[in-house]
């Protein structure tokens, strides 16, 4: 049997098992947005009514998030000022992505509460996923284990670069 060595994934498996709500401090996106530290936070953009950052935990390379700095769970809720400038930064997320790293695709999308998915229901988050063909193997199913091809820190660099030429 072939090992693959993910030595990163350990902080992803502690995070897990030490509680069942991973933002034992608070909500990390309304944390994380106050703090100085946008490269150490995987922040990429910071917007007027939103930010995008990378996802720590990502189902491919590039997973990003846009996240309203407002702290709700109610979709319906958003003014149309943050709705737009969501939007704004979905669309300028997929066209940095694809600049970048050539996705044969994408998945958006937002889960609203933890019975769809999210895994932070407290703050909506819209997701960014960049797909390509034959990026589903048989770790996650046989193995429950994803494998990514670039560390998250490469990922930022090369992003945020490319990230200022995109309008």
């Amino acid at each position: 049997m072939e090992k693959i060595f993910a030595p990163w994934r350990m902080q992803y498996i502690l995070s897990n098992s030490e509680s069942e709500d991973k933002t034992p401090d608070g909500c990390i996106f309304c944390i994380f947005p106050q703090l100085d530290e946008d490269e150490k936070r995987l922040i990429i953009e910071r917007g007027r009514n939103c930010f995008v950052i990378m996802n720590a935990y990502p189902y491919n390379p590039g997973h990003l998030m846009v996240v309203p700095y407002r702290h709700t769970s109610d979709f319906t809720s958003l003014t149309a000022e943050e709705l737009a400038e969501a939007t704004a930064l979905v669309q300028k997320s997929i066209k940095a992505l694809t600049a970048l790293m050539q996705p044969h695709g994408f998945n958006i999308g937002v889960n609203l509460g933890r019975t769809a998915g999210a895994g932070i229901d407290q703050h909506l988050h819209i997701h960014i996923v960049p797909r390509w063909n034959g990026d589903t193997n048989f770790m996650p199913v046989t193995g429950e284990t994803r494998v990514i091809s670039e560390s998250l820190q490469s990922t930022y660099s090369r992003l945020t670069a490319i990230w200022k030429t995109i309008s």
